[in-house]
């Protein structure tokens, strides 16, 4: 979704990782129309970077699971803005697999994309950051996942609950220059809604939702700007849900489905 927000980034510099499609590509734009200058990575070069008001972001090509690329990311960033003020770490993700049969080399490259490399990039921008008169943030962007297992994601739920437990202890850490905060997300219609979600891009994943609908990337959109800008800068360590009230429960579920009880 484009729409202006009421946050002024104008000469803040975000780092966006993951940010060159779906929902990192909606946190970019996000980011731009508030005025920010923005980088965002990925490990293959896009067809097309996130713009919004004729401005667009910067690219970096960058695999974040190195912690040599991910220190060489951020120091390019604040080298090309001259300052970082925001850190959103959106990489992510993981196929479905079986945890009896799941290979160790799936597991650590699962691990290491959604809780190290996090960490790796957190590391090297709160260098950065905690030299800056006005410190930053640093954003990580985490899963219901975290709070509420499904199968097939056993090693995707352990990293994401390890990236809850980092925003925490980074938090403690690195406070008062540097805010760490997490968004649990839930379920996001983005451009590959169908491929997740079925043929009706989610539409019947929707009914399990309280609010009755997939979130839009702007929804978590506005979330990482409140984070970000001078109206959290109380809020560090905090778990922010932008799940739409998580799943409704099994048993109500079935109980929407089941004709009403009579008597024979």
């Amino acid at each position: 979704m484009n729409q202006s927000h009421a946050m002024d980034f104008t000469g803040r510099a975000v780092l966006v990782t993951g940010g060159t499609r779906g929902l990192g590509a909606a946190l970019a734009r996000a980011f731009l129309a508030s005025g920010a200058d923005v980088m965002v990575c990925g490990r293959g070069t896009p067809a097309a970077l996130p713009s919004s008001g004729g401005r667009e972001a910067s690219f970096r090509a960058a695999d974040l699971r190195d912690p040599a690329a991910a220190a060489d990311l951020v120091a390019v960033t604040a080298e090309r803005f001259g300052r970082l003020d925001v850190l959103v770490n959106n990489a992510g993700g993981s196929p479905d697999a079986d945890a009896a049969t799941v290979s160790p080399r799936f597991v650590e490259k699962v691990v290491a994309l959604n809780l190290l490399a996090p960490f790796y990039t957190a590391q090297a921008a709160n260098l950065v950051m905690r030299e800056q008169p006005d410190g930053g943030c640093v954003i990580n962007i985490g899963s219901v996942s975290a709070h509420d297992p499904q199968p097939g994601t056993a090693a995707y739920t352990a990293a994401k609950a390890g990236l809850l437990g980092l925003t925490r202890a980074l938090a403690l850490e690195w406070a008062p220059r540097v805010r760490v905060n997490h968004i649990t997300a839930g379920l996001i219609r983005t451009e590959n809604a169908t491929a997740l979600y079925g043929d009706d891009g989610g539409a019947a994943v929707a009914d399990i939702v309280p609010m009755g609908r997939l979130a839009e990337p702007d929804d978590v959109a506005r979330a990482c700007l409140w984070l970000a800008c001078d109206l959290s800068s109380y809020v560090s360590g905090a778990d922010l849900a932008v799940h739409g009230g998580g799943e409704i429960p099994a048993r109500q579920v079935i109980r929407r489905t089941r004709p009403p009880f009579s008597s024979p």
